[in-house]
């Protein structure tokens, strides 16, 4: 039940992850909660319950505030993978 609660709280307050793409040069992620590993190749982070990878080359992350990258760089490959519900 909590579960259920929980999902369309973040759907009502948009706290789901957002990508935004600007062709193969920019992608813009709202709700992002970490990074997990950063080079200039490959940058894994954690948004909610969705795990993304971005691979590509000269790969640069920034921050424009609270809880959203920039990567910049040429994007060839974005991967998603679900990750299970921790306990918050």
């Amino acid at each position: 039940m909590f579960g259920l609660l929980a999902d369309i709280a973040a759907d009502s307050l948009w706290l789901r992850p957002q990508i935004y793409f600007d062709c193969d040069r920019e992608m813009v992620i709202e709700n992002c909660r970490r990074i997990e590993e950063y080079n200039e190749v490959c940058i894994r982070l954690v948004s909610d319950r969705l795990g993304i990878t971005v691979w590509g080359s000269s790969l640069e992350a920034d921050t424009y505030g609270s809880g959203g990258l920039v990567i910049r760089g040429r994007i060839t490959q974005v991967e998603f993978e679900e990750r299970e519900c921790r306990s918050r």
